[in-house]
């Protein structure tokens, strides 16, 4: 576990990869009630304007934490943690599914503990969350 006395403004934490397939999709959606067609329903996506089936803002948002998660090493150490859903991540209906590119830098170390960390989550190069920051307290 990281300690708050091993933190400056700047630091980059350890990128992720994450692949988001369309058993993710179906897994997610029995889990939270989500059963919204455009999730599942290539047709119903189309028909309303989306590039196929794309992946729950949630889940996204629920994976993109990891990054933060696994560099803090406990779930429990991040106290707040918020985005804005930008792009759709368009998920095929392959093996390979859609890959999420997770970076995150330290923004801000404060005298409480804690620290901000700006998380940025991208498929095929663009955001696909926007102001996606987590506040993480850590152990002195």
């Amino acid at each position: 576990m990281i300690r708050i006395s091993e933190v400056s403004v700047g630091d980059e934490l350890p990128p992720l990869s994450l692949r988001v397939t369309r058993a993710d999709l179906v897994r997610y959606a029995g889990a939270s009630g989500d059963f919204n067609p455009i999730h599942w329903n290539e047709r119903f996506a189309r028909e309303v304007g989306l590039p196929g089936v794309i992946a729950h803002g949630m889940l996204t948002m629920g994976m993109a934490i990891r990054i933060v998660t696994e560099w803090a090493g406990d779930p429990g150490a991040v106290v707040q943690y918020g985005v804005r859903f930008g792009r759709p991540v368009p998920v095929p209906d392959d093996d390979k599914g859609a890959l999420v590119e997770v970076t995150a830098k330290v923004t801000k170390v404060l005298d409480d503990g804690t620290v901000k960390v700006n998380v940025t989550a991208a498929f095929e190069g663009k955001s696909v969350l926007g102001g996606a920051s987590a506040l993480v307290r850590l152990p002195d």
